[in-house]
């Protein structure tokens, strides 16, 4: 009798250890920090949407937002030391030359986002109204350095036309004090702030003039390969946040609201630079995927300003493969 209760405790033991083994280990979400290549913004209220209504969590992922400058983020990603960032098109470009495994998943602005902009005194229409004009920029790298030359060379006006001045990120205050005759920047940002704090301005959106890939989602190589579902899981999160902000203004305001220090869900001006923002986000067909013809475009300017010298196949920069 003692030995036949041994042998069931021992087989009691044995089935509960197998099952132990069998059994999956609880995982929790996966963190990913997430470089936004800027300062915490209404802009990016379809991001902090997607956090609040569990559009992450629904996808096993804890978001970590990063405000660094976009290159720093093109470069972590491209090392694998992290695996997601938001980049503009010609940086995907730019680095899939240097052999950096960079690969753009999803559209996020689908129309470019540089405009040039000017008091309405100047008249502005076209590139050969700023000949001979004071043009601030941020510097000569970057988005709005390239929409801008994409721009001129399209128009036919030569960069030597046109008094540049390197300005940093003072295009707003330039322009109202008339220390430049113009200045190139975000289409959502300088531009709308001086409308709304009832200083007129003419605007010209580069993207609708120059077609260009605007800024996205990167990833890189290993993770396509490594992990597809966290890739798709980010592409959804991100789309349905992009969706409910498009739906409601309002509610998107009031979250941003709560992840912008100092911003007031009332605030008119910054109201205004959210609807300029989600008017980026509407096109037919986006956000979400991009086409060959836009990166090639991409690339054209690329060439144009000697920042490549070769071209290489547009198929190579993108994935629309990852999307829902």
């Amino acid at each position: 009798m003692r030995l036949k209760r041994w042998l069931i405790a021992c087989c009691v033991l044995a089935l509960a250890a197998c099952g132990g083994a069998t059994a999956p280990a609880p995982t929790g979400p996966v963190t990913v920090r997430l470089p936004v290549a800027y300062i915490a913004h209404v802009q990016f209220a379809p991001f902090y949407v997607a956090v609040e209504r569990g559009y992450f969590a629904r996808e096993n992922i804890a978001i970590e937002f990063d405000y660094k400058f976009e290159t720093d983020g093109v470069k972590l990603v491209a090392a694998n030391a992290l695996p997601f960032a938001l980049a503009s098109g010609e940086q995907v470009v730019l680095a899939r030359a240097q052999g950096l495994p960079v690969t753009y998943v999803l559209q996020w602005y689908c129309t470019y986002p540089i405009a040039v902009f000017a008091p309405t005194s100047l008249g502005l229409r076209s590139a050969a109204d700023l000949k001979g004009k004071r043009v601030g920029l941020p510097g000569l790298f970057g988005a709005t350095y390239v929409g801008w030359r994409a721009w001129l060379a399209q128009e036919g006006v030569r960069e030597s036309d046109v008094r540049q001045e390197v300005i940093g990120f003072t295009q707003r205050e330039a322009v109202q004090q008339g220390r430049v005759d113009a200045a190139v920047g975000y289409a959502n940002n300088e531009p709308v702030a001086l409308a709304a704090s009832g200083f007129p301005v003419d605007v010209i959106v580069l993207g609708e003039r120059v077609p260009l890939v605007g800024n996205g989602l990167i990833t890189n190589e290993t993770v396509l390969r490594d992990n597809p579902a966290l890739v798709r899981g980010m592409t959804r999160a991100i789309l349905a946040g992009v969706r409910d902000s498009l739906a409601d203004p309002d509610a998107a305001m009031r979250i941003a609201a709560r992840h912008v220090e100092g911003l007031s869900a009332d605030d008119p001006v910054q109201r205004k630079v959210l609807q300029a923002s989600l008017a980026l986000m509407q096109a037919p067909g986006c956000p979400g995927p991009t086409s060959p013809a836009h990166w090639a475009s991409t690339q054209a300017a690329l060439i144009e300003m000697g920042q490549l010298d070769r071209a290489l196949d547009p198929t190579t920069f993108y994935s629309n493969d990852y999307l829902p």
